[in-house]
């Protein structure tokens, strides 16, 4: 068994972060922009600010380079390529949108369907970030 190369991992991780922060920016500026901040209007809470957009795209990037990391480390069991990367891209997307997305409407912080439309686009930026990390990924 081989091990996991880290520098492989940093670099696709950093591509599979771009897609997802690409895919972010095109969700919450173009497509849920006044919906967003209608909700959280709605909630007296304030419209996102610079620092927490900051941490959103650094977060991004990490959720990318541990994408590409379980990428790397189920590739031996699966196999290189784009399916395992779309089973590495399902993975990561049931536990960091779909899990939470879930949450915050079964606690009645977020209307169900706004976060209907953040989760369905959230399994596409995914896998497709989790395609282009593997793209790059190479033992």
């Amino acid at each position: 068994m081989s091990s996991i190369n880290l520098g492989r991992v940093i670099a696709g991780g950093l591509l599979a972060g771009l897609v997802i922060n690409i895919g972010e920016t095109i969700l919450n500026v173009v497509v849920l922009a006044q919906a967003m901040e209608d909700v959280l209007r709605a909630r007296n809470l304030p419209v996102l600010g610079g620092s927490s957009i900051g941490a959103f795209v650094f977060f991004a990037f990490i959720l990318g380079i541990a994408t590409v990391w379980l990428y790397a480390a189920i590739r031996p069991r699966f196999g290189a390529g784009v399916k395992t990367a779309m089973i590495t891209g399902l993975a990561v997307w049931y536990f960091a949108y779909f899990y939470r997305a879930s949450a915050t409407v079964l606690m009645g912080i977020y209307p169900a369907k706004l976060t209907a439309v953040g989760v369905v686009w959230g399994l596409v930026e995914i896998c497709l970030a989790s395609i282009a990390g593997a793209w790059l990924y190479a033992e």
